[in-house]
């Protein structure tokens, strides 16, 4: 048996309740990516996007998001337990891992965290600011060139992220850098990530690359991929998965640049994988368009996901599960930059799975229950016992 399981980054599907405490009411990153701009999913809907509660939508300019009579798969809206909205707990909660105290979130680094982070790193710092992050590369980006000091922020996230031109600052260098400042940020300073964000100039613009790399904590606790590989399943990561949980619990993993080539790598994992559980993260919704307040692009992205999921789909076996979700969100048409507060997708498809309604379920933690259900090493009357067929 294989699971493959596609976590499309920051996919919200409307505010949870609480979303006033985060600052993000109204956000609802698919129905106002459809209201704005329209994105066409037809894979997607046809699974059950559009039914999952609070979902369907008619809106006054004319646009609509209609269910569809029969769709083919599962289908449910979760809503994170951990009072967070970032990666690392949105991911952490998808493996089974439940933060009681959240890591830390910053508005600016306090001088003697900063302190600390200039004498390990052997460097001084520009900016210290919670800031959108291709923002302040534009801002700065001429004072570093100048002055070779690396861009240091945050944002409403725990994260802790500094930004180079690797022309003034090679790309081994900025990651020396951030493994550094992941040996500062610990204990009671701890943030979820430190990440590194190299950037070019070309033309007078400042421009990331695809060499992004991220430094989180390894899991406080246990998840998923321990107990799997404990029972002896193969775990693949795809894409930033790895990073995000240190490596632990993955026997084989196939780290990409863009959703292009995470989805070309799921492609080829359907055709050759023998059994085992596959864990993808498609990042570009999130790092290129949801943060960059860019709906078109962020339509866009969806749309290639949407297109390359009959080749994924048709190559699924008789025992295999395929289950797509999301981690947070990330409205483009918010003015805010930031993640926001919302409900994810669950949608659960397969040939032994029972196209149900499975309403909204308190918890992310339920996927992970539910595979490692499926592989024998638990149950989860919740959804197993719902979906499977005989």
């Amino acid at each position: 048996m294989r699971v493959f399981l596609i976590v499309i980054d920051s996919f919200g599907i409307g505010e949870m309740p609480d979303a006033a405490k985060f600052g993000d009411v109204g956000s609802d990153t698919y129905g106002n990516i459809c209201r704005e701009v329209g994105v066409s999913l037809p894979v997607l809907v046809s699974l059950g996007l559009n039914n999952i509660d609070g979902v369907a939508k008619r809106y006054p300019n004319g646009k609509e998001i209609l269910p569809v009579p029969n769709p083919r798969a599962a289908y449910g809206r979760l809503q994170e337990k951990t009072f967070a909205k970032d990666t690392t707990a949105g991911h952490y909660e998808i493996a089974g891992l439940v933060l009681e105290h959240p890591y830390r979130i910053y508005k600016k680094f306090p001088p003697d965290v900063v302190a600390d982070l200039e004498r390990k790193a052997k460097t001084h710092f520009l900016g210290n600011e919670a800031a959108s992050g291709t923002e302040i590369i534009q801002r700065l980006g001429p004072e570093h060139l100048r002055t070779g000091y690396p861009i240091l922020y945050t944002s409403q996230d725990s994260v802790l992220q500094i930004a180079a031109d690797t022309s003034v600052i090679p790309l081994e260098r900025l990651y020396e850098i951030c493994e550094a400042a992941r040996g500062v940020m610990v204990g009671e300073r701890a943030v979820g990530r430190v990440i590194a964000r190299p950037f070019i100039h070309e033309n007078g613009k400042f421009i990331r690359t695809e060499d992004r790399k991220d430094y989180a904590l390894e899991p406080p606790g246990k998840t998923m991929l321990d107990t799997l590989t404990e029972d002896g399943v193969c775990v693949v990561s795809v894409g930033k998965i790895s990073d995000i949980f240190c490596g632990r619990g993955i026997a084989e993993s196939h780290h990409t640049g863009n959703n292009a080539e995470g989805l070309q790598v799921l492609q080829s994992l359907a055709d050759s994988l023998a059994e085992g559980f596959v864990f993808v993260n498609l990042v570009d919704t999130d790092m290129l368009y949801g943060h960059r307040n860019n709906a078109k692009g962020y339509a866009a992205a969806l749309e290639e996901i949407d297109v390359a999921l009959p080749r994924i789909l048709t190559k699924l076996r008789e025992n295999d599960v395929f289950i797509i979700t999301a981690d947070h969100g990330c409205d483009p048409t918010t003015e805010s930059t930031d993640h926001s507060r919302e409900y994810v997708p669950l949608l659960i498809s397969g040939k032994r799975i029972n196209p149900i309604d499975l309403g909204t379920l308190n918890g992310f933690d339920h996927i992970a229950k539910f595979v490692c259900a499926l592989f024998g090493v638990g149950t989860d009357a919740n959804i197993f016992q719902k979906i499977m067929r005989r």
